[in-house]
């Protein structure tokens, strides 16, 4: 089989042969952990000769220093270069995965002696999804054109004919004012949804919680820092649905005009101390090891037209929904849950569903996280 390699590189003097060796942001992120280089040498297998000799060549390249060693104090990264080990997560959360489908898929169709069938997919971004492309793209048949997007403009593009199938969530018990925009885009029944998971959302913090943050009032505090979703996306009509459930005013959170695309890169910035917290998905907080806080359980859909269900491409796209191997998925990711996967029901039905009322759920939240303070005390 052909084997295909996909890679971005780092030149920070583009046209004068500068690519960044990859090992220079291992070592970073170690010295950043272990506090010495001498560790981190020792964490990645490499000599503290190499380790040092790589520290001194970027250097010069930067023109600053990416690390302050101090005697008998350990080593320490410069803000320069804890802005770089930033940065490099931050490429790595919006283009390794999008980069690893695609190679998969391309080796593929390279192998493959016959034309495989391809149903585009605009939706909201969502790691199960993005897991459920790769597997299909070890198989032969059925490929996914994935497109993530915000919920709303993910819907709009199936209004208007430019995908087959949209991915959209919801929260549970959300406002009906709230719910205004998705049942213009999917009312007069002309829709069916397909239930892909249940998730769970909330506030992604810093590693050990620094800034004490237990409560959305707490975003508001001078020092704290947010990053948000981009506007039309689900997420961040929840998360204006829960400030407003909660009675605060967003202009008084710092950096709630600040946005980022998907849930891993929201993960990343915190990750990164760019910012203090976050909203979004479990999933996301744990593959940074971020700290969480449950706001809502929300049912992520995919809707498309109802004449087109009887199709054999859909209609694939649905058994394999209710299939162990994706069952297998959602096992991977915490804060997903499987009551609505695989079962199909009417728009009116499902954006009906109101179980109680959003900012009701910011309360109870809020009372437990106070409770657990009191408790800790």
């Amino acid at each position: 089989m052909i084997k295909v390699k996909l890679s971005y590189e780092w030149q920070p003097a583009p046209g004068q042969g500068h690519a960044l060796d990859a090992m220079l942001f291992r070592v970073l992120l170690a010295i950043d952990e272990t506090g010495s280089l001498a560790q981190a040498a020792r964490r990645l297998g490499i000599s503290y000769r190499h380790a040092w000799g790589l520290m001194g060549k970027w250097e010069k390249v930067f023109g600053k220093p990416l690390a302050l060693l101090r005697q008998g104090q350990g080593t320490e990264l410069t803000e320069f270069g804890q802005k770089l080990v930033w940065a490099e997560q931050l490429v790595q959360a919006r283009l390794t995965q999008e980069l690893e489908g695609v190679r998969r898929e391309i080796e593929h169709v390279l192998a493959a002696g016959t034309q495989s069938q391809r149903l585009a997919l605009c939706a909201s971004h969502d790691l199960a999804l993005g897991a459920l492309r790769d597997l299909l793209a070890q198989r032969d048949g059925l490929r996914l054109d994935l497109h993530f997007k915000g919920s709303l403009e993910s819907l709009e593009a199936l209004a208007q004919g430019r995908c087959r199938l949209a991915g959209f969530h919801i929260a549970e018990g959300m406002e009906r004012a709230a719910l205004a925009p998705f049942e213009r885009l999917l009312g007069q029944g002309k829709h069916t949804l397909i239930g892909v998971a249940t998730r769970t959302q909330g506030l992604m913090l810093a590693r050990g919680n620094p800034k004490d943050i237990g409560s959305l009032a707490d975003l508001t505090r001078e020092g704290v820092r947010i990053v948000n979703r981009q506007q039309g996306s689900g997420s961040r009509v929840e998360f204006d649905q829960l400030l407003s459930g909660a009675g605060i005013d967003p202009g008084a959170i710092a950096g709630y005009r600040d946005e980022e695309f998907t849930h891993v890169a929201v993960a990343a910035t915190v990750a990164g101390g760019k910012a203090d917290a976050g909203y979004g998905i479990r999933a996301a907080a744990a593959q940074y090891e971020l700290a969480f806080i449950p706001l809502l359980s929300e049912r992520y859909y995919l809707a498309c037209r109802s004449a087109d269900l009887g199709t054999t491409s859909i209609g694939q796209l649905v058994e394999l929904l209710r299939s162990e191997d994706f069952r297998r998925i959602l096992a991977t990711l915490p804060g997903y849950g499987t009551a609505i996967t695989g079962t199909l029901y009417g728009a009116e039905e499902a954006l009906g569903g109101a179980g109680y009322c959003i900012s009701n759920a910011v309360r109870s939240s809020s009372k437990k996280v106070a409770a657990k303070r009191a408790r800790a005390r």
